[in-house]
């Protein structure tokens, strides 16, 4: 099992750069930048292609967890070489990895935490899997699927619409709520509360 003192890794998945901020595919970055603000933390560059934030979440006593919140700042479909560089340099175990991603097979708004698995055509999961294996935990923002014809890639790389938009505060508060919960409460109580 996992040594207790070692840190948890909250990766948020997203595309860095202002242009892709709103986006869909970025629904990881904009959860670990309000637990970044629950934690009231700025996240500072790293040298593994990440931005980091090391600190404390949780109430205080035995439920307050070391963690460090991190934004790959390679490309999404790159994100396993900076997440494996922050695995071996702060010597969190495969299980303390938290992976924040769009999931495009699950409706929007709508949440999943799971452990392991396959990546279901997610290039930043794709990345990771393949750097590590794919035994860490998933937290699982459901995003829907493109409408019509539209490509699925154009898609996850477009800004939420006005009428997604209107939900968008509650659910990225949600994931975030649902993170902390899995670190504190563990799998099974996160998927029993935030499990739709």
């Amino acid at each position: 099992m996992s040594d207790d003192t070692a840190p948890w890794l909250i990766v948020g998945l997203g595309n860095p750069g202002a242009e892709y901020a709103g986006n869909r595919h970025n629904i990881g970055f904009m959860v670990v930048d309000l637990l970044a603000e629950r934690m009231r933390g700025k996240f500072k560059a790293h040298k593994a292609r990440a931005q980091v934030l090391e600190g404390r979440m949780g109430p205080p006593g035995p439920l307050n967890r070391r963690v460090v919140l991190a934004k790959p700042m390679s490309f999404m479909n790159l994100s396993g070489g900076p997440v494996t560089a922050l695995r071996d340099f702060y010597k969190v175990p495969l299980e303390r990895i938290v992976a924040v991603h769009d999931e495009l097979d699950i409706d929007y708004p709508t949440l999943r935490l799971k452990l392991g698995g396959g990546d279901n055509g997610h290039n930043g999961l794709k990345s990771m899997t393949k750097s590590m294996g794919p035994d860490y935990h998933r937290v699982r923002c459901g995003i829907g699927r493109p409408p019509g014809r539209m490509q699925v890639a154009d898609f996850v790389l477009k800004d939420f619409s006005s009428t997604e938009r209107k939900e968008l505060d509650w659910f990225v508060d949600r994931s975030a709520d649902a993170v902390e919960c899995l670190l504190q409460e563990g799998l099974e109580r996160a998927q029993s509360t935030y499990n739709a």
